[in-house]
């Protein structure tokens, strides 16, 4: 694959707090590699060699990580955003560093293995401006869905809870520099949430859907986090659990000391767990990350925020 490739990992991670006061949310560890890592390292296997990452929240924990991406197999450039440019303005200020017409936008919190050979392939035979990979939307009540056409031309949209049979956008999409350079650079500005509904109501084909059953790992919450990191831990990888605590990740740096009972949790930011600690369903973390308006339990030293 020759397309370049943008990964956004520019966002706040609001949705996945606490974890994301100390790491940026695609930097979160997922067993011995990230979750950038493990996204670039799928999109290696799939061909791509020329990849920019977009920063704002928390840059030098992705940039630590990935270097210049030559460990990688990857050349990999960064595009700064202050402000936070969104799902559509991080493209926009990206498109000189993208340089082609045509390019691969790849979210940097979702794990899905698709084929992206098949998928451009499809973009470019139906001539869209825009090709958005799709999943049958199983949990409408936490996701947004999107409607699509006897075609797959995507046709509207839908919001979380809303009964109507509906579509996942599974975070790859291929995309023409038309569609972003129009927009004003540093001016924030979104793609689904904004300028993709304006192309779907005046210009219907436009986009398009790219119908995949590949399995995807949503990285959204603390609690997605934890089943995904679950998933991606070996006892190779030095991750045998210290007696008394099940079902937890534990990051670089962190403490336990005798007696505890740990259970759901994970652990971050070198925290340090006394003796006889107990605690389930909870991200555990240093009460120094701990601001004036949580709702927060803190022992001994400890913020226990609820998972």
């Amino acid at each position: 694959m020759t397309l370049p490739v943008l990964v956004l990992t520019a966002g706040l991670g609001t949705r996945l707090d606490p974890l994301t006061r100390l790491v940026a949310k695609a930097a979160v560890p997922l067993g011995d590699r990230s979750l950038i890592e493990r996204v670039l390292a799928w999109l290696r296997a799939q061909g791509a060699r020329d990849v920019v990452l977009n920063l704002h929240h928390r840059p030098a924990t992705i940039t630590a990580l990935v270097g210049d991406g030559a460990h990688l197999g990857l050349s990999v450039r960064y595009s700064w955003e202050q402000p936070l440019l969104g799902s559509a303005g991080g493209p926009r200020r990206a498109l000189p560093l993208l340089g082609s017409d045509l390019m691969v936008i790849v979210n940097g919190d979702t794990l899905c293995e698709i084929d992206l050979a098949e998928m451009i392939a499809d973009h470019v035979r139906t001539g869209a401006d825009v090709t958005l990979a799709l999943a049958p939307n199983e949990a409408p009540e936490r996701y947004n869905g999107i409607l699509l056409g006897a075609d797959n031309d995507v046709v509207g949209f839908v919001g979380r809870g809303e009964a109507e049979s509906s579509w996942h956008f599974v975070g790859v999409q291929v995309a023409h520099r038309r569609v972003f350079e129009g927009l004003a650079d540093g001016v924030p500005s979104e793609t689904i949430a904004g300028i993709y509904r304006t192309m779907v109501a005046e210009s219907p084909g436009r986009i398009r859907g790219w119908r995949t059953n590949v399995p995807f790992m949503d990285v959204g919450t603390p609690r997605d986090y934890l089943e995904a990191a679950l998933r991606w831990k070996t006892d190779a990888a030095g991750d045998a659990m210290p007696a008394g605590v099940s079902r937890s990740v534990i990051w670089s740096g962190v403490t336990i000391g005798a007696g505890v009972s740990l259970q759901d949790c994970v652990l971050i930011g070198g925290v340090a767990i006394p003796a006889g600690f107990r605690a389930a369903s909870a991200v555990l973390a240093p009460a120094g990350i701990v601001r004036r308006e949580d709702d927060v339990e803190i022992r001994d030293g400890v913020a226990v925020f609820g998972l």
